[in-house]
């Protein structure tokens, strides 16, 4: 495994091996910059939702711009904690007492999921930890149902109706993380107004709240500023510091896999085979039956295919796309916008070569960041992952 930010050299001559990631620190900072901007003009907190984007070679950049992460397990945690300046949030669905012993003296903020393990755990902590509680607010924006918070039967919360003024009483801060790709920001507004007018009693003691993830706020054309007047009036209606927990927002449209074509079979469709896998390297686009996008496809290309895998999975495809060339072996093909739940998803099927993760520099002066590697595998760090020798 290659050390952090090891610089390849002549890696503007040489084609990298595929399959690999490459994260474009330009487009990184277009994002931040929009951060930037909703802080300003709302003095909300961001903190980076670790399980979506952990990959921490990059962080250096990141952290200028967001004030800490959050995460969903004790490794997310201490890797926050380890890497990323500023403020450590800890919240997980099911904390062991051995996890919140483990965090207890590396987390800013410790949020629970349930009334039950806060009762349970909070003897547990420090007298200075600032602890939260995570809200079931039963409104949600989400595109599917798996993805949903606030969904039949969800684990995620406690609902209203299991709140009461004896427990808020021992908290400082609430969390409601009720989104998933939200684009709308009528739609957001209306859940944001639903949350005040509900909670508002709870809302009233405490010092800060946190409004979760999922929210789109830079994606083209977004109401930035009218988010941050939002944002901003209800931090003043209740007195609190206002965090979210942006994910997606900040590493979307910044990532490429780079894959080759192996192959090329027919069976009714062409399909070309490329050295990467949904399965192991791109999970929700499987998980979810998204497909991919690839930067050398157009719409109104001639050359029709399928985009497969070469796993064994028999509907293990990246998705169908127009070519304006047949794709011949060896061709190289970008899939687009694969940082979000990539990299952090990523595992070892069918002992796959895992995909290198590389970070080019922004352009400066009209010189071309060099890149960077962050990460390398080999068939060491398969075989590390089953077993001791």
């Amino acid at each position: 495994m290659s050390a952090v930010n090891t610089t390849v050299a002549g890696a503007l001559n040489a084609p990298l091996k595929t399959p690999y990631f490459i994260i474009h620190e330009d487009k990184l900072l277009r994002n931040l910059e929009i951060c930037k901007q909703l802080k300003d003009l709302s003095d909300v907190k961001l903190v980076l939702a670790l399980k979506c984007f952990s990959t921490w070679g990059t962080f250096d950049t990141i952290s200028k711009y967001l004030d800490g992460t959050t995460s969903s397990g004790p490794y997310e945690v201490q890797l926050g904690h380890e890497t990323f300046p500023g403020e450590t949030h800890a919240y997980s669905v099911g904390y062991s007492e051995d996890d919140v012993i483990a965090v207890r003296d590396i987390a800013d903020k410790i949020i629970f999921n349930s009334v039950s393990q806060l009762e349970r755990m909070q003897p547990l902590l420090n007298a200075t930890s600032s602890v939260g509680l995570r809200i079931n607010p039963e409104v949600s924006y989400a595109g599917q149902d798996l993805a949903d918070p606030a969904r039949a039967y969800s684990r995620l919360g406690v609902k209203k109706a299991g709140l009461t003024a004896e427990t808020v009483a021992k908290l400082d801060g609430l969390m409601f993380h009720m989104n998933c790709e939200n684009k709308d920001f009528v739609a957001y507004n209306t859940i944001l107004n639903t949350i005040s007018e509900q909670f508002s009693a709870h809302l009233d003691q405490v010092s800060w709240v946190s409004l979760g993830g999922g929210l789109f706020f830079t994606y083209p054309g977004y109401p930035v500023a009218e988010l941050a007047l939002a944002l901003k009036a209800f931090a003043e209606k209740h007195q609190v510091q206002l965090y979210l927990e942006p994910g997606e927002a900040v590493i979307t449209d910044t990532t490429d896999l780079v894959v080759s074509v192996l192959d090329i079979v027919e069976n009714d469709k062409k399909t070309a085979i490329v050295d990467s896998a949904t399965e192991a390297h791109r999970l929700d686009t499987l998980i979810y039956n998204e497909p991919a996008s690839f930067a050398e496809a157009t719409e109104y290309g001639l050359h029709p295919y399928i985009i497969g895998s070469c796993s064994c999975l028999a509907g293990d495809i990246f998705g169908e796309a127009n070519f304006p060339q047949a794709l011949q072996v060896g061709d190289r093909l970008t899939i687009k916008d694969s940082a979000g739940y990539t990299m952090v998803k990523l595992n070892w099927f069918n002992g796959l070569k895992m995909p290198s993760i590389y970070f080019q520099r922004a352009t400066i002066d009209g010189v071309e960041g060099k890149i960077e590697t962050l990460n390398q595998f080999d068939y060491q760090d398969f075989k590390a992952t089953l077993g001791k020798a």
